[in-house]
C-alpha cells in the first residue's frame, strides 16, 4: 500500500527501541523468532520459550532483527558455552543450546525448509544422525589475518557475528586440538603481509590430495556418511556408479566393492591425478576417472552403463547444482541420484525442479550433524526414477 506517493510502513518497533518478546522458534540459521503485536522479530543466541529483552538494531517492512541483551526466562535447554567469544565471533550459532537439543532443532528446521521449498512432506526426512564429539571436530578451518589500527596490531580468528571485523582467538572449540596448535605457531609465525586468510588442515590419512582440494571436515561421523550413502546405493540394487564431481574419488573409492563398475568425473586435475592414485593404493581395478565436465561425459557414460542399471552421485558446493546440470541428469535418466549436501536450503530446492521437472521422486532424506554448535547440516537424499 501507498500513501502521498510513498510506501507505507505498518506500525512496528522502531530501532533503538528495547523490548521483552517471547520467542516462538528456531529458525534456519539459528536466530530465534518471535513477535511483538504480531510484527515478527529475530534475535540471535536464544532458544525456543525463553522470554528474552532485546534492542532493536534494524528495521525492515515486515520484520526487525534485535541483539539479545538479558535472558529473562531461560530454556531447560540453555548450556553454558565452551567458548569464551560465544556471541561474538561469527562461527558457532548453536553452543547455548544443549546438544541433543541442537539436533531436534535441526531436524525440525529441515522437515520445515522440505514443506516450504522443496513442497515435500516432511515425514520425508528421516531422524538425525548426531556426532559422537560435539566439540574437537573440525580438521579444517580458515583464520582470517586482519591489521587492528586502534591496537596497532595483526589480529587472527574468525568474522565478527554481525561485523567483517576479525575476533582474535588463541583457539577454536570446535576444531581438533592439533589445528589449535597450528594456529598459536601461526600467531608466533605471522605469515607474510598479503596473506589475508590462512588455510589450517588435519589431512585424512590414507588418501592423497592437494591440501586445497574438499574433504569432509569431520573425520568422526564420516564413517557413518559412507555406510548412509553405501545402504541407498544397495536398496536400488544398481550395479554401476557415476561419481559426478568427484573430487579426489572419496565416495567412489569407499563404494567400489558395492558395484561391478565406476566412473569418477570432475574438470579438476588436481583433484582427478590423486583420485587415480588412490585407487592405485587401494588395488581397485573396477573403475576410472575422467578429467574434464561432468555435463560432457554424462551422455557417453550413461550409454555404456546404462542409465537403468546406474546410480549417480552428486556432492556439490554449499550453493548447490546448476541447471545445467540438473537438466543432464533429467536427460540422462540414471535409475537413481544420492544428492549429498551442506544446505539443505538449496537441496530441496534441487530436489523440488528433480521431482517435478525431472522425472524423478523422493524416497527419504538422512540429515547428519557433521557441524555441532553450528547452524550447518549435511543430508543425504535419495533420489529414483518414476516408473513410466
Amino acid at each position: 500500500m501507498k500513501s502521498g506517493g510513498k510506501e507505507h510502513i505498518p506500525a512496528g518497533p522502531c530501532v533503538g527501541d528495547i523490548l521483552e518478546v517471547e520467542i516462538s522458534d528456531v529458525a534456519f540459521g539459528g536466530d530465534g523468532v518471535g513477535r511483538v503485536d504480531g510484527f515478527v522479530i529475530f534475535a540471535p543466541f536464544v532458544i525456543t520459550g525463553e522470554t528474552v529483552r532485546v534492542e532493536i538494531i534494524e528495521r525492515k517492512k515486515d520484520f526487525a532483527r534485535a541483539k539479545l541483551l538479558e535472558v529473562l526466562t531461560p530454556a531447560p535447554e540453555r548450556t553454558s558455552p565452551e567458548c569464551t567469544h560465544f556471541g561474538i565471533c561469527g562461527g558457532c550459532q548453536y553452543q547455548h543450546i544443549e546438544y541433543t537439543a541442537q539436533t531436534q532443532i535441526k531436524l525440525s528446521q529441515i522437515r520445515s525448509l522440505f514443506e516450504r521449498v522443496g513442497g515435500f512432506s516432511g515425514a520425508v526426512v528421516g531422524d538425525l544422525v548426531p556426532c559422537p564429539t560435539s566439540y574437537n571436530y573440525r580438521n579444517r578451518i580458515m583464520v582470517r589475518r586482519q591489521w587492528n589500527k586502534p591496537k596497532q596490531k595483526a589480529v587472527y580468528g574468525f568474522l565478527h557475528h554481525d561485523s567483517r571485523l576479525v575476533v582474535d582467538m588463541d583457539r577454536c572449540e570446535i576444531a581438533e586440538e592439533s589445528l589449535n596448535e597450528q594456529l598459536i605457531q601461526l600467531r608466533e609465525n605471522p605469515p607474510p603481509r598479503n596473506m589475508q586468510k590462512v588455510v589450517l588442515r588435519i589431512m585424512p590419512d590414507n588418501w592423497e590430495m592437494h591440501r586445497d582440494s574438499f574433504f569432509q571436515n569431520n573425520f568422526h561421523l564420516l564413517p557413518e556418511l559412507v555406510e548412509i550413502v553405501r545402504n541407498k546405493l544397495m536398496d536400488a540394487g544398481t550395479r554401476h556408479l557415476v561419481d559426478a564431481y568427484c573430487g579426489i574419488g572419496f565416495f567412489s573409492l569407499s563404494l567400489a566393492d558395492s558395484v561391478e563398475s565406476f566412473v569418477g568425473v570432475d574438470i579438476d586435475k588436481q583433484c582427478i591425478l590423486p583420485a587415480r592414485r588412490n585407487m592405485e593404493l587401494r588395488d581397485i581395478a573396477n573403475g576410472e576417472f575422467i578429467l574434464g565436465k561432468t555435463e560432457e561425459h554424462m551422455d557417453a557414460l550413461l550409454a555404456k552403463f546404462t542409465a537403468p542399471n546406474t546410480t549417480v552421485i552428486l556432492d556439490p558446493p554449499r550453493k548447490g547444482c546448476h541447471q545445467d546440470g540438473l537438466q543432464m541428469l533429467a536427460d540422462a535418466a540414471p535409475a537413481q541420484v544420492i544428492y549429498v549436501s551442506c544446505h539443505p536450503a538449496t537441496l530441496a530446492r534441487d530436489l523440488k525442479w528433480l521431482c517435478t521437472e525431472g522425472g524423478y521422486e523422493l524416497t527419504g532424506v538422512t540429515p547428519l550433524d557433521m557441524f555441532p554448535q553450528t547452524q550447518h547440516v549435511e543430508c543425504v537424499a535419495d533420489l529414483r526414477r518414476k516408473q513410466g
